[in-house]
């Protein structure tokens, strides 16, 4: 048996980074010890938020799966890991209006596959999504196959009713394990409960539903990471999407440190046999670029991780290297869940 270690090296774009070797041999051993028929496998995914291409991946075609912001740039919340830099880059519809013209006159024209709608939080972390709903069902109710993915912040059953109402396809739901992270760096008055019982409500419905864990969340230390875990695992969600926090975003004052690639690394494996082998994890879009991404992404795949979202150079290679089954999917990982995700019918 090829020691992974070793498979590492082989790889081109690999062969200089710092990794944890014990962890490696770790991995290799949960990996190894799984019975036959259960075999990992991973998918790519290639969204179109932003231009993405690697040695190994052509970019996939413009709109794809675009993201959407409801409220523009605008966010009332301002959590020092972000302060609503990430809603920058999508497309805004402010307007139940403008979302409309979106999707019939750029999107569907263009071959979307879906959209991703997001938004600024109000001081209670609640999107105000209610009046987009009858131009989500209309959207829907013309176009079956569009998939809508929202991010939905913090909800309750009354919440999630009218998302499923309107036709939502999946979604998500950023959870939060420790009340000092809750406090400080979301600036929110909300018990960490709210986040599990969020989960609880979307769950009830007929939506898929992807709950995120940003690793690093509090300042870039791991706090209460694992907590949040088990709430998500109680409640078996069709997913669940794993992100690193992007210090970049942070204010001066307020300055984050780049979180340990070695105990994300960790994480993946926890999280891995947490969710059991029927609930997909994958490793979503957000995360620290440079080499740490790359060793991020490196740990993902030996942690047998699902899915990854614009892989660095190497991943496909490195799969291969290792046995593990993999092809390339042009759209946003929260929505290719369940059983869609796990078949991999033919390689990259």
């Amino acid at each position: 048996m090829l020691d992974w270690q070793t498979a590492i090296g082989q790889v081109e774009a690999l062969e200089d980074l710092d990794l944890d070797h014990g962890l490696i041999r770790e991995m290799q051993e949960t990996l190894t010890r799984m019975p036959a028929g259960d075999e990992p496998n991973i998918n790519f995914y290639v969204p179109s938020f932003k231009h993405f291409e690697t040695d190994e991946i052509a970019g996939c075609g413009k709109n794809r799966f675009p993201a959407v912001s409801v409220t523009g740039p605008k966010c009332k919340l301002q959590c020092d890991h972000c302060k609503a830099k990430v809603l920058e880059g999508m497309q805004p519809a402010e307007t139940p209006e403008e979302l409309e013209r979106l999707v019939e006159e750029e999107f569907i024209p263009d071959g979307a596959r879906g959209m991703l709608l997001s938004g600024g939080s109000n001081h209670q972390n609640v999107i105000d999504y209610p009046r987009f709903f009858p131009t989500i069902r209309k959207l829907k109710d013309k176009y079956p196959h569009f998939q809508i993915a929202m991010h939905t912040a913090l909800v309750d059953d009354d919440y999630a009713a009218e998302m499923d109402a309107a036709g939502v396809d999946v979604a998500m739901l950023d959870v939060i394990g420790a009340q000092e992270t809750v406090q400080k760096v979301y600036h929110l008055k909300r018990p960490v409960e709210d986040f599990e019982k969020s989960v609880a409500a979307l769950v009830k419905t007929d939506m898929k539903v992807v709950p995120h864990i940003v690793l690093g969340l509090h300042y870039g230390e791991f706090l209460g990471e694992y907590n949040a875990l088990e709430m998500i695992a109680r409640h078996s969600p069709d997913a669940l999407i794993l992100v690193v926090t992007e210090p970049y975003f942070a204010p001066s004052n307020r300055p984050f440190k780049t979180p340990d690639p070695n105990e994300v690394g960790r994480f993946f494996m926890a999280a891995r046999q947490r969710m059991g082998g029927q609930t997909p994890v994958l490793l979503g879009c957000a995360r620290p670029g440079g080499e740490q991404r790359v060793v991020t992404d490196t740990y993902a795949v030996m942690a047998g991780l699902d899915g990854i979202a614009f892989p660095s150079d190497g991943m496909l290679e490195l799969a291969d290297t290792l046995g593990i089954q993999h092809k390339t999917t042009p759209s946003c990982c929260s929505v290719i869940v369940g059983e869609e995700i796990l078949p991999v019918a033919e390689t990259a």
